[in-house]
């Protein structure tokens, strides 16, 4: 069997991968020549991913690369795994998903299998993309090609999350699609979960995501609470998990990140109000994790403050760029928003990242690409009058960083297993 995969990006290059290694003929299809070169020369662009991996499957002609999406005519199933943002008004920008569909349309075979992964409302499946589809092939969807919808579900940084052992959740146009569907990724994954339509599919990723954002304002909105009586709320949390019923932990933190929890939640918003439903509990959630960097920065200067010093004109460290620890990952990162408000308010800031050494374009923060992490040493760090914690990457020495910084503001906890002075850490 060959396929295409579209988007060789965090979920279709793993994914790329899992086939290929069960046999599959993977075709990864990219707009960006860059990466198409990187993918054929076996080499690896994604920190978590070795390039080893990458070469023997090339070298053994199990996967190749490529930019011509005319190519898609050679399999027998195509993947799309393209990235779904939120524009500058905050609504759904699904026009990733809608070019690839014009793409892949005149290339489309009676019967090809065509599977959306990436993250969208309910709907999109069987609207949007069956009609770019079914307007550029000539073909009837369900009919003449087969069309389902299977979420990603990849959790970067984690060492136990594995493709083929995450349970894979597929919804088909027709019970036909879902069956081809399921023999699909039956090559590669252990545990299907087949479902009765692609929105209960769409709407369940949704569901994992919303679930998540929800919880983490949350325990975001019991930190400013908790703090204001005293309260340490992240030895609240480690009590509270002793109960083994009941409760599941979330942690707070600058804000949200990443190419998931701060976007998908108002993709559903959004959509329910073609519907005249309000989603309030799901805004309310948005807007709590939202506003945490401003609080952070506000203990900024409160933990500043109490050495004689102001923002304005003080030398800032935002230690950790990423979205999350352990990852490249640097999309949607609140480190972004961070450095943004700091810089406004007069700080002269920088960044420390161990796994991004120089920040990448971003289609949301252009102004800060190119720019260098600085390096990790006694007198670099010393120089700065405060270190901002917002990711809490395993690589970095928090010992140090107790030892040579003179006053630090930890929105992760990562300080809590390190000696340090009296007065020395602030949480945020």
């Amino acid at each position: 069997m060959k396929i295409a995969v579209v988007g060789l990006g965090y979920v279709g290059l793993p994914l790329c991968l899992q086939f290929a290694r069960n046999g599959v003929q993977v075709l990864g299809l990219d707009i960006d020549p860059a990466k198409v070169s990187s993918v054929n020369a076996g080499k690896s662009y994604i920190e978590h991913i070795p390039g080893d991996a990458i070469a023997k499957l090339v070298t053994e002609g199990k996967f190749t690369a490529a930019t011509e999406f005319s190519r898609v005519k050679e399999v027998e199933a195509v993947i799309i795994c393209v990235p779904t943002p939120l524009n500058k008004n905050r609504e759904p920008d699904i026009s990733y998903i809608i070019k690839t569909g014009e793409s892949i349309a005149p290339q489309l075979q009676r019967g090809t299998l065509v599977v959306l992964e990436s993250t969208t409302y309910p709907g999109t499946t069987d609207t949007d993309l069956r009609e770019v589809l079914e307007s550029g092939s000539g073909l009837k969807a369900g009919t003449d090609f087969h069309l389902a919808f299977s979420p990603e579900r990849e959790d970067p940084g984690n060492p136990d999350s594995k493709v083929a052992q995450i349970p894979k959740v597929i919804g088909g146009l027709t019970p036909a699609c879902l069956e081809k569907s399921l023999a699909l990724y039956g090559l590669a994954i252990k545990t299907l979960v087949p479902v009765a339509s692609c929105r209960v599919a769409e709407a369940t990723k949704l569901l994992e995501n919303i679930f998540r954002s929800v919880n983490i304002a949350l325990v975001n909105e019991l930190k400013v609470v908790y703090a204001a009586m005293g309260i340490d709320v992240w030895e609240v949390i480690a009590a509270a998990k002793t109960k083994p019923f009941g409760f599941m932990p979330f942690y707070p933190g600058p804000g949200l990140g990443g190419h998931c929890i701060p976007i998908d939640p108002f993709y559903l918003t959004w959509k329910a109000r073609e519907y005249g439903q309000n989603t309030r509990f799901i805004e309310l959630a948005g807007e709590i994790n939202t506003a945490m960097p401003q609080f952070v920065v506000g203990r900024v200067g409160e933990a500043l403050n109490s050495r004689r010093k102001a923002i304005n004109g003080s030398r800032v460290l935002v230690l950790g760029l990423a979205y999350k620890a352990n990852v490249d990952d640097a999309r949607e990162s609140p480190s972004f928003r961070l450095l943004d408000l700091l810089k406004g308010l007069g700080a002269e800031v920088a960044y420390h990242d161990p796994h991004v050494p120089v920040i990448p374009m971003t289609r949301e923060h252009r102004d800060w690409a190119g720019v260098k992490s600085v390096a990790w040493n006694r007198e670099t760090v010393a120089s700065f009058d405060a270190v901002l914690i917002s990711t809490a990457h395993a690589a970095v020495n928090y010992a140090q960083l107790a030892e040579w910084s003179p006053c630090i503001v930890d929105t992760r906890n990562a300080m809590a297993a390190v000696k340090v002075a009296a007065g020395k850490v602030w949480k945020a």
